[in-house]
């Protein structure tokens, strides 16, 4: 009785004095826990999916604020596949190779430095655009938004490649039994993946936002102010730069999302409470954020409603559809 019950609670029960245990769970809370998490997963990868298309198929959504939107999408599509080793995690064993085990480990670093670089350059995007709008047709073009976009994606290959080496020199040598998926980096890398990817990003979108914000009340108390006397000509810029702030109204609910839920994650990392084997709450409200954002966006963009009923629908399949009026 006591064998069968400890090869219930063993990752690998053919290792009893080697492998690591399974969380205990009721048979029903197991089953409600993968389909909860397979949900989100298949939702997440989905709507992310759709963005993509969107706005890769329509020529009038290509535009640099919206370059930044499909960057972050490719970001949240692949979060989307990601969770689905998660979902192998949460009775707490990993099953594949510590070869897999290091690869996940370098993407989910790679897709995480790469969402907060996009969440950078919004900010920088929606700053530009709001605090000199003069000047923003000419500052931030597609061919520019393009390139800072491959350059981020670039960056965040090749730098975390290079903070976790190690872990592909000897996979599996920081875990502690068989059945964990654990991926470490060394201190001093340590410290400065905390000031790259967290601590300065995180400083750089709250004062660029915090100057955009300032920025738009400014101007839209003088806007009600001097309503009255605007001409037909000057009524169509401000027109323009409403629509501007809207989107920085947006993108700007987009980064406090985003904030929101990388900070108890990153807080859970510093404080070494998270590794790749355990599957903390903080890890899936990190992950839930892919999930929000096409959320949001269906609620603010109504062009993204509008192509998606022009997908589901097939009508995308139609020749010249990528010429569809959308806005």
């Amino acid at each position: 009785m006591m064998e069968t019950l400890e090869d219930t609670e063993l990752c690998f029960p053919q290792l009893l004095n080697s492998s690591c245990r399974k969380k205990k769970r009721s048979e029903s809370e197991a089953v409600l826990v993968y389909i909860v998490l397979s949900s989100i997963s298949l939702l997440t990868a989905t709507l992310n999916l759709l963005v993509i298309i969107s706005i890769s198929h329509f020529k009038q959504l290509h535009t640099p604020t919206n370059l930044l939107l499909l960057s972050l999408a490719v970001s949240d599509f692949f979060v989307g596949l990601l969770m689905s080793f998660q979902i192998l995690l949460s009775d707490g064993c990993w099953f594949l190779s510590d070869h897999m085990c290091t690869l996940y480990g370098v993407l989910d670093y790679i897709i995480t430095s790469a969402s907060v670089g996009t969440m950078v350059l919004i900010s920088v995007d929606r700053y530009v655009a709001i605090c000199d709008p003069l000047h923003y047709p000419n500052k931030v073009t597609v061919r520019g938004a393009s390139i800072c976009i491959c350059l981020c994606w670039l960056c965040s290959v090749l730098y975390n490649s290079l903070v976790i080496k190690e872990n592909f020199a000897q996979p599996g040598r920081y875990n502690s039994c068989t059945g964990e998926c654990v991926v470490v980096i060394n201190y001093i890398a340590g410290v400065v993946d905390v000031v790259l990817t967290f601590i300065g990003p995180v400083t750089v979108i709250i004062v660029l936002y915090m100057r955009v914000f300032a920025v738009a009340v400014s101007q839209a108390r003088a806007m009600r102010s001097h309503v009255a006397a605007l001409k037909r000509q000057r009524s169509e810029t401000v027109f323009a730069k409403k629509s501007e702030m809207k989107a920085a109204r947006t993108l700007g609910v987009v980064v406090v999302v985003f904030l929101t839920c990388l900070c108890p994650y990153c807080y859970s990392s510093l404080a070494g409470l998270n590794t790749v084997t355990t599957v903390p709450l903080e890890t899936w409200l990190f992950y839930f954020n892919s999930c929000l954002n096409p959320v949001i966006y269906a609620f603010c963009y109504p062009w993204f409603l509008k192509s998606v009923k022009i997908i589901v629908t097939f009508k995308i399949l139609q020749p010249d559809s990528c010429e569809t009026c959308i806005l």
